[in-house]
């Protein structure tokens, strides 16, 4: 496991209280927009959200632990990268700007799933989002932005299941969510990006 701090430098701040999100209902239609500060008051507001799930060649997954910055979950570990799509901007278009002002990466993302989800961290403030995962691989050393991240690692299947077994205090909640579905609704899709040399080889043999 690859566990790396951050290193403060020239990043910019790539997150503002006053841009504008997506405000969606329970079948993931455009109701509107609203701040994201308002987005995150309270209860929460139903807004379009994305999650990103980056493996290297190893089949290890790029874990981020958020910054001490963050309003909701600061320092909690969650999955490669989360946001939200602005106003006027698509899905695709979203992903790829957040993974490199995160991370300083670029991906092929494969869509899995979506859902909706409402955690509360304290009486202030939730997330309620309306949530697309996708899974990715990359094998460039992340960069990461220190206004959005404190730390990254790399960690195996194995280890990450085995601590958030023993330690799921840790993790943002929608992470522990993700990730059960996965495992359980997408074994196979997953199994790709874990295990990658196995997968590839299997195609070779199909193919031979």
């Amino acid at each position: 496991m690859v566990e790396q701090e951050q290193q403060q430098g020239e990043h910019e701040v790539v997150s503002f209280a006053s841009e504008e999100l997506i405000l969606v209902n329970e079948k993931d239609e455009e109701l509107g927009f609203k701040d994201k500060a308002g987005c995150h008051q309270g209860q929460g507001t139903l807004h379009r959200a994305f999650s990103l799930f980056i493996f290297n060649a190893k089949g290890e997954l790029l874990l981020q632990q958020r910054s001490g910055e963050k309003p909701l979950w600061p320092m909690f570990w969650s999955n490669s990268c989360c946001s939200h799509p602005r106003r006027g901007e698509s899905m695709a278009i979203a992903t790829v700007r957040r993974l490199r002002q995160e991370l300083g990466m670029s991906a092929e993302l494969e869509y899995v799933y979506k859902f909706q989800y409402q955690a509360q961290y304290d009486e202030t403030g939730a997330e309620h989002e309306l949530c697309w995962v996708f899974l990715g691989q990359c094998n460039e050393a992340p960069n990461a932005n220190p206004h959005e991240i404190e730390a990254w690692r790399f960690i195996s299947v194995a280890d990450l299941e085995q601590e958030m077994a023993t330690h799921p205090e840790r993790f943002t909640p929608w992470f522990k969510m993700e990730w059960e579905r996965l495992n359980n609704d997408y074994a196979d899709l997953l199994a790709r990006y874990i295990e990658p040399n196995r997968s590839t080889m299997n195609q070779n043999i199909s193919a031979g």
